[in-house]
């Protein structure tokens, strides 16, 4: 799968930058704007050789395509009610000698004015890194880059995150959300 991967970005035009990934690791990927962005983030995924799990909408799970997509990792989410996934997914780290999740923050495709901070919140609670995973189209490079230990203090750390994606260029520059957290009052 690793070669396949690669052959196929090649011929897309993508290319990898994939340093060595950490045993327990959080990895947030962003901008997520187009539906392509799962196909080029599958890539990564595939081309880096390590085993990597991800978190998507439960609805996407459908059969035959949730047994595929749980093969490559996938972990479904129920979004619409409470299940203590962030407490699961700590339990889950706990637990495990290795184990590397991946996230999408914005949750969406569509324009959002705040990420959401599951997976803040998984990596502090779990003390391991959160790394920072991309699809730059206009570079055509796709990911991932430094990583961040949480310190609690969520402002600051996303202002790191923030200024890594600043140079990351989406597929649909409109659609990107807001690296930054939800503040009171808001929806």
């Amino acid at each position: 799968m690793q070669r396949v991967a690669c052959a196929v970005a090649r011929l897309a035009g993508w290319r990898f930058e994939l340093p060595a990934l950490p045993d327990r690791c959080v990895i947030t990927g962003a901008h997520h704007t187009s539906g392509m962005d799962f196909f080029v983030g599958m890539l990564a995924l595939l081309a880096s050789g390590v085993e990597i799990h991800w978190a998507a909408k439960d609805t996407l799970f459908f059969w035959p395509a949730g047994a595929i997509l749980r093969s490559l990792g996938g972990l479904p989410v129920n979004r619409r009610v409470r299940t203590n996934w962030v407490a699961r997914m700590v339990e889950t780290f706990q637990a495990s000698h290795t184990f590397r999740l991946a996230i999408l923050p914005e949750g969406t495709r569509r324009y959002t004015d705040h990420w959401k901070t599951g997976f803040y919140h998984i990596a502090r609670l779990a003390n391991v890194p959160i790394v920072f995973a991309f699809a730059d189209y206009e570079r055509r490079v796709v990911g991932w880059g430094p990583s961040l230990m949480p310190t609690g203090d969520i402002e600051a750390d996303f202002e790191v995150i923030r200024d890594f994606y600043t140079g990351i260029h989406p597929r649909f520059p409109e659609c990107a959300g807001e690296v930054t957290v939800r503040t009171v009052g808001q929806g």
